[in-house]
C-alpha cells in the first residue's frame, strides 16, 4: 500500500481497489483492515480471483495483493440511480443476475473467481466483506471510456439462421447447422480426430451484420455439443429464427490483433492520455492462452508507458456490447480513465 501511495504522490487515499488472490478468500478482512489502516481510508473495493495483474507484473495461482489508490478529486462511491459515471462492478458467481447486470450503469468489472472455480469466492468494499455477494460502485472524479476485446477469428459471414428448436440449431440458411460448420474450418482443425468445440463458437451479430465483425458488434454463444443424427449444434445459449450467426474460433494472432485496435479505439474516444487503466481478462485468455506471456497486457503497457494498470483474471468479464452490460467470456475489458481536474 505505501508503494501506491508513494507512486500516486499522496499520504492518504479517499478510496482503494484491492485485489486479492484466492489464497485470502477464506477470511480476507485481515488484509482489508491493514489495507485501511496504510491507506487511512475505508473505502476499500475489491474481490478475490485466481490471478492479478498490474502494470508492473501479473500472478497466477500464487499469494498476491494489488492495489491501486485514488486521493484528490477522484474517488469511488455508491451510485446513484441512472448514473452516468462508470461504475466498477464486481460478483461472485452465484450472486450474478440478470436484473443486477442490467441495471442502467457504464458497468466495468469482472466475476470473482479461483482456480477450481468452486469457491470461497469474496467481494468487498467499505473495508468489508459484502455477504450479499456482488459490488458497484462509481468512479467519481475521472472521466472513463470502457471497450471491450471478444479476440475471435471469424470463420464465415453472418448467416441466417433459419431453423432452430430450443437450444438447438437445425439449420443455417439452407443448410444443416453442423455442416455449415464442419465446411467452414481450417482444413487443420477439419483433419483432427476430435473437433475442439471448447475453441469454437458462434457470434450472433448486432445491427447491420456486413460491418458487425468489424465492429465488434456480437456476442459469443459457446457450443454445448454437435449432434451428427440431427446435424444439429446445441448452443448454451438460445437463438432465435432470423439471428445472423457466424462462426468463430478462439485464436492468439486474433486475439492480438482485436486487443490492439480495441486500445486504439478506446484512446480516441478519450481524445487525451489516460491517468490509469483497469485491465480484466478472463482466466482462460491471459497467460495460459498466450503461452505464458499476457499479450493484452504487454500491448497496453506498449501503447501508455507507465500508466498504471490494475486488474484480475476473473470468471467473467463485465462491460457494454450494444448499448447494455453484458457478461463476456474468454474476452477483455479495458477502461481508460482521465482524471477531471486534468486539462
Amino acid at each position: 500500500m505505501e508503494k501506491a501511495l508513494t507512486r500516486a504522490g499522496i499520504t492518504s487515499a479517499r478510496s482503494v481497489i484491492l485485489f486479492l488472490t484466492h489464497h485470502f478468500a477464506k477470511d480476507p478482512q485481515p488484509a482489508l483492515t491493514a489495507a485501511a489502516r496504510a491507506a487511512g481510508c475505508m473505502q476499500i473495493v475489491g474481490c478475490s480471483a485466481s490471478g492479478l495483474l498490474t502494470d508492473e507484473e501479473w500472478v497466477l495461482d500464487t499469494p498476491a495483493a494489488a492495489a491501486l489508490v485514488l486521493g484528490g478529486d477522484a474517488w469511488l462511491e455508491r451510485p446513484v440511480p441512472l448514473d452516468e459515471d462508470p461504475v466498477l462492478s464486481l460478483a461472485c458467481p452465484t450472486n450474478l443476475t440478470a436484473s443486477w447486470l442490467d441495471e442502467p450503469y457504464r458497468r466495468i468489472g469482472a466475476v470473482a473467481g479461483d482456480v477450481t472455480g468452486r469457491g470461497p469466492f469474496r467481494v468487498w468494499a467499505g473495508g468489508r466483506v459484502r455477504e450479499e455477494g456482488s459490488v458497484e460502485v462509481a468512479i467519481r472524479g475521472a472521466r472513463g471510456v470502457i471497450r471491450a476485446s471478444q479476440g475471435v477469428r471469424a470463420l464465415t459471414s453472418p448467416i441466417e439462421v433459419a431453423e432452430v428448436h430450443d437450444f438447438d440449431v437445425l439449420k443455417l440458411g439452407h443448410y444443416p447447422a453442423l455442416n455449415v460448420l464442419v465446411q467452414a474450418l481450417p482444413i487443420g482443425v477439419r483433419e483432427m480426430d476430435r473437433i475442439p468445440l471448447h475453441l469454437i463458437m458462434g457470434g450472433i451479430t448486432f445491427g447491420d451484420p456486413t460491418t458487425a465483425i468489424r465492429d465488434g458488434r456480437y456476442r459469443l454463444n459457446h457450443i454445448v455439443a454437435a449432434n451428427l443424427g440431427e446435424q444439429s449444434i446445441t448452443f448454451a445459449e438460445r437463438l432465435s429464427r432470423g439471428e445472423r450467426l457466424f462462426w468463430a474460433i478462439r485464436d492468439t494472432i486474433a486475439a492480438e490483433r482485436d486487443m490492439r485496435a480495441t486500445i486504439e479505439r478506446g484512446a480516441e474516444e478519450l481524445n487525451t492520455p489516460p491517468d490509469f487503466a483497469l485491465l480484466f481478462p478472463c482466466a482462460g485468455r491471459g497467460p495460459h492462452f498466450y503461452g505464458e506471456r499476457d499479450m493484452d497486457l504487454e500491448l497496453l503497457k506498449s501503447r501508455f508507458p507507465g500508466l498504471p494498470v490494475i486488474g484480475i483474471y476473473g470468471n467473467g468479464e463485465i462491460g457494454p456490447l450494444d448499448d447494455c452490460n453484458h457478461l463476456y467470456q474468454y474476452s477483455a475489458v479495458l477502461g481508460l480513465f482521465r482524471l477531471a481536474g486534468k486539462p
